[in-house]
């Protein structure tokens, strides 16, 4: 791709499901990209919208969200936890739960079928080098993209075991503008700044502290590409702030679908699309 615009949608759990209120509203708003990229749970959002790009296409987005439940992504019996303390497994929670969630959205359907081109950030295993996916089944490229380290496996892409691509480029911003975007929209997830109690439970623990760190990259990417290239027009949605729920929870996803469908729409009324300055709550806070 030479020019056009590109969507980057970032990855974050649960606040996944952010990125579809964010999405209808683009959609509402004439908004049809030249790429998509994505990573992470960003990933199978952005792979299943390049799949059906349009409103009807998020709607179906949307109830597959809806019908979401925390067991559905992290599986976590006892079975698994043992052996994982033990030294006998690399995972904590069953990789058949998310296996299950990408094969029901895409079963067959490979990067060949998608009406938009479609780029996902997964990660190497070993050396931690940023692994770019744009053919093969979806379901294996989003699959490998969203498989977080220690709480879920490796997968197997080509004889390389892959990773959640969040380590390298959760925001792939810079990936999109190599790929030739002159104009970048990015989806981010945010991050549960409005939450007051200490996460309970180990993952939810761990998956608060990797939510500051990815904020922290984001600001720092999307900063250095505004001074690198000033020529590519660099638009980031405002996040949901203050964002109430961890992005371990999955009971309020109609709440997030619908919050950030009303967020973006009076962003783009007020002239977010044209603006180049990045939200401030981008930045790692509290309230």
């Amino acid at each position: 791709m030479s020019g056009g615009t590109a969507i980057v949608m970032a990855g974050g759990g649960s606040h996944g499901a952010v990125q579809v209120g964010m999405l209808r509203a683009l959609v509402r708003a004439g908004i049809r990209p030249d790429l998509v990229v994505g990573t992470s749970v960003g990933a199978i959002n952005g792979a299943f919208f390049a799949s059906n790009p349009t409103s009807s296409g998020v709607e179906r987005l949307a109830e597959i969200w809806q019908g979401l439940r925390r067991r559905d992504v992290y599986p976590a019996p006892p079975t698994t936890w043992v052996p994982a303390l033990l030294g006998h497994r690399s995972h904590l929670c069953d990789g058949s739960g998310l296996e299950r969630v990408v094969s029901r959205a895409f079963g067959a359907l490979t990067f060949d079928d998608l009406r938009i081109p479609c780029a996902v950030i997964a990660a190497d295993f070993r050396t931690g080098a940023e692994i770019i996916i744009r053919d093969g089944l979806l379901a294996t490229a989003t699959r490998a993209s969203a498989a977080v380290p220690v709480l879920l496996p490796p997968v197997s892409v080509r004889g390389a075991l892959l990773v959640d691509g969040a380590l390298v480029r959760n925001t792939a911003i810079t990936t999109a503008v190599a790929l030739g975007a002159s104009r970048v929209i990015v989806l981010p997830t945010g991050f549960a700044c409005g939450v007051t109690a200490a996460p309970r439970g180990a993952i939810a623990t761990a998956l608060h502290h990797v939510a500051l760190l990815l904020a922290r990259q984001l600001a720092s990417e999307a900063a250095e590409v505004q001074a690198r290239r000033p020529d590519v027009k660099l638009r980031v949605i405002p996040p949901l702030c203050p964002m109430p729920v961890s992005s371990y929870d999955f009971s309020t996803v109609p709440w997030l679908i619908a919050e950030a469908d009303r967020a973006t729409a009076n962003w783009i009324a007020t002239g977010g699309l044209e603006v180049d300055d990045l939200p401030p709550t981008l930045s790692p806070h509290a309230h």
